[in-house]
Parts: structure tokens; sequence; C-alpha cells
């Protein structure tokens, strides 16, 4: 019977050492959650023996038990490395198309595959949920493998043009009709931007401000016809072949007909602009008479403008609507000046927010919310089984996963460009190796004395 129960002690000494020493050979492994060996004494009586002179049968082990508790961060410059600070686990799945089949993990080192899927180191996807964009809020729970494309998006042709100015109210006066977008002795200030056709194809689009002094008969001296705090506003487009004026069509349709009076103002060559008057306190007081401001056709279609558009939709035009422009005793300055075309985006790169939200950057400007990283918890972490590779799968004594998003709920915050170490603490190992060691001994010690016992009794005589 002592044989039996020092080697129960010598295989219990023993799986403690294991654990032991597999805590810290994983003290670098991401994610890696420490075990502990948990033992419980072996203990039988029955109707016939006597309990109080019964004494124990060993000991055995009872459970090997992951601890979750947090492991301290390691950061990175990597923004596809994920930490999760709080509860819950990532989940991946080996095959894209079945996310049903899924693991626990909390090792966040991810990275972009060749078809720009997230993955891990096994090539496992990392799960995630559709996003509506209007709304950024989940479209369903229903998970599916994440991905990040290179490309976004086709051309966008620019229709709308915004522009917010102060214009100075020192500003030379000059004649807006002898305007010439060639001689910057004409107009008093310029602004441009980047418009869009329906190919994607990229032209600068300037606006040119002239402080308006009326017109000046020929052989006259001084300004006639003075209209006092208005603007002229004139626009061209440049293409390869250079810098082409484009003219404004007030009726609402953009039909491209070009309505002449006081609400247009015709430079140098009789390409019609727009005028934009103040009140005596800076306040807009109309633009364009309060008529639409739409160009003419930017193609070379009759009434076009002639930009060279390579095959792009040659009717084109631009809708441009002037916000709040003021006029005060200030430097000339743009508030606002955009529009809302856009070519082919390129991935320029790529942030991950404490939602989970992927946000990925393209060269064309656009900021697009792809999907957001699926969370997992489940009600008993002990009953999660290992599976290696720092991971775990749901069983009955864990409870079913219970899915969610980050920063929500019992769910923790994730953390781009952070990993989470290890939770082991390697002194406390280290005294847990040693205690091992000496209980170890301690039972191979005792089962030298029984074996001592026996040899003394088979010599009796």
């Amino acid at each position: 019977m002592g044989f039996n129960i020092s080697l129960s002690g010598i295989g219990a000494s023993q799986k403690d050492l294991n654990t032991t020493s597999n805590n810290i050979a994983n003290s670098n492994t991401y994610g890696f959650k420490e075990s502990r060996a948990e033992f419980g004494d072996v203990y039988s009586s029955s109707i016939f023996s006597n309990a109080k002179t019964t004494t124990g049968g060993g000991v055995q082990t009872s459970v090997v038990a992951q601890q979750f508790h947090e492991g301290s961060s390691i950061y990175t410059n990597n923004p596809m490395d994920l930490r999760i600070s709080g509860s819950g686990f990532f989940a991946v799945a080996d095959d894209k198309l079945q996310p049903q089949n899924n693991s626990l993990t909390r090792n966040g080192a991810f990275h972009l595959n060749k078809e720009n899927q997230i993955v891990n180191s096994e090539g496992q996807y990392l799960l995630g949920y559709g996003v509506d964009q209007e709304t950024d809020q989940v479209m369903s729970y229903e998970s599916q493998a994440l991905k990040v494309p290179d490309q976004f998006g086709q051309p966008r042709a620019s229709k709308n043009i915004d522009i917010g100015v102060n214009l100075p109210a020192a500003g030379e006066a000059k004649d807006a009709q002898k305007f010439d977008f060639n001689d910057s002795d004409t107009y008093n200030k310029s602004t441009s931007v980047t418009m869009y056709d329906s190919l994607g194809q990229p032209y600068k689009m300037t606006t040119y401000y002239v402080k308006d002094a009326g017109s000046t008969p020929e052989g006259a001296e001084g300004a006639t016809n003075s209209v006092p705090n208005r603007w002229a506003a004139f626009y061209t487009v440049t293409d390869a072949t250079g810098e082409k004026p484009v003219s404004v069509n007030t009726t609402p349709e953009g039909d491209g007909e070009v309505a002449t009076g006081a609400a247009n103002a015709p430079d140098s060559s009789g390409h019609i602009g727009t005028y934009i008057e103040f009140n005596t306190d800076g306040s807009v007081k109309s633009v364009n008479n309060g008529q639409k401001i739409v160009t003419q056709s930017l193609g070379k279609g009759e009434g076009g403008a002639g930009l060279e558009l390579n095959g792009a939709d040659d009717t084109q035009t631009l809708n441009i609507n002037f916000d709040e422009p003021t006029q005060y005793a200030a430097p000339f300055e743009m508030r606002r000046f955009s529009e809302d075309g856009a070519t082919t985006g390129y991935l320029a790169k790529v942030d991950i927010d404490s939602k989970g939200s992927i946000v990925a950057t393209y060269s064309n400007g656009e900021n697009v919310t792809l999907g957001r990283v699926g969370m997992v918890r489940v009600p008993n972490e002990q009953g999660l089984v290992s599976k290696g590779g720092t991971q775990w799968v749901t069983s009955q004594d864990s409870g079913s996963a219970i899915w969610g998003e980050a920063s929500q709920g019992a769910f923790g915050a994730v953390k781009s460009g952070t990993l989470e170490q290890s939770n082991i603490d390697m002194t406390q190992e280290l005294v847990d190796l040693i205690t091992a060691q000496r209980n170890f001994q301690a039972n191979s010690r005792a089962l030298e004395v029984d074996n001592q016992l026996q040899q003394t009794i088979l010599q009796i005589r």
C-alpha cells in the first residue's frame, strides 16, 4: 500500500513539474494563459473498515486549470496587432466559408494574406461583422471573414463644388469685364481644387475672384456703372492641353443655354462668371442674383467648354454653391473648397479603433469602415477546451459562445498596435518549480524507506 501512495505522490509531483515547465516554456507566447495543476487526495473506505483508522490512499490530479487573467502589453508598430483590454476572445476559422467552425484566442497577431484577408500566423481567418456605411452600426451578428480590399470604389464624377470664402473688403477694385486668367493684374485672388470626370481622370478647377469696380468706357477715365460691395467669380478647368474658361449657365436644368444679365459677369472673352453682392455689414446679399449656378458642359459637344475628356461623359456639368461668403475687413481666407468626385482609390493604411472597427484609408481620400472585429465570450471560461496554438473551443462545461462587439456590455476594448503577452509570473513559476522538485524528492525518499522496510521483513528468519 505504501508503494502505491508514494508512487501517486511522485506522479502528482511530475504532473506539477510538467505544468510549471510548460508555463515557463510559453512565457513569450502571445495570448498564452498559465495552467495550474490542482490535486485531490484519494480516500476509500467500506462498511467493513473503521473510518477512524483508515489512512488515505495517495493523491490524484483533479484538473489542470488554466488561469484567464490578463497578461501585460507589448507595443508594436503594426496596426494589425490587436489585444483585448478586458474580457472576451477573438474568433478565428480555418475555412472562411465555414465561420461557424471557429476557435477562440487571445493572440491578436494578425496580418493580411495575398487575398487581403485578415489572418493569423496559422493562416486562420479573423471573424467579424459587416457594418452599415451610413449608420456605422453592425448589420448582423452573423460572423464572416474580414477583408481589406486594396482598391475601393468606381470613379465618381464631380457634380458639386462647395466654396466658403471671405473676400477682403479692402481689396483693390478692378474692371471685371477685363478679366483674363492669363493676366494676374486683372483679378485679386484665385483658388484651385481637383475635380474628376466619369472615368476618374483628374482636372484642376480654378476660381478667380475680382472685386468689381464696374465697366470703364473706352477713352474715359475712372470707373462708371460702379456697384459697391460686389465681386465677380470666374471659373476655368485645366486639362492635358491647357487651361480653359468655363461659363456659368444659370438655367435650373443646365441645358447648355447661357443667360446674361445682372446675375452674370462676362469677362474679356465673353465667358460668363458669377456676381456676388454683399451688405454693408459684410454678410452676403445675393449670389448670382439667387439663381442656381451650373456650368456649361465640360466636353467638346455643342455649347461645351471643349475639354479633352478621353472618352468620359462630355455632358458633365458642375453645380457651384457658395456657402455663406463674407466680405469682412480681414485677409482673403478659404474656409471651404471641396468637391464630391473621386478616382479609384488604392489602399494607403489601415486603422482599427477601440470598438474593433476596421477603417481603411485610400489614395483617393476615402475613409471606409470595412467591418468590425467580432468578440466572443462564454459563461464559464474554465470550461473551455484547449486545442493548442493558444486557442480554445467551447464545450458543455463552458456554455455556448456569446457574440458581441468590443467596448459593449461585458466585452473589453480592442487596442491596435498592441499584443497581449502571456500572463506568466516567472518568479512564481521558478518558486513552484523548486516546490515541485522538493515534493518529488520527498516522495522518492518515502518510496525508498518503504522499500527498506520490505527488505527488512523479507530478511526475518
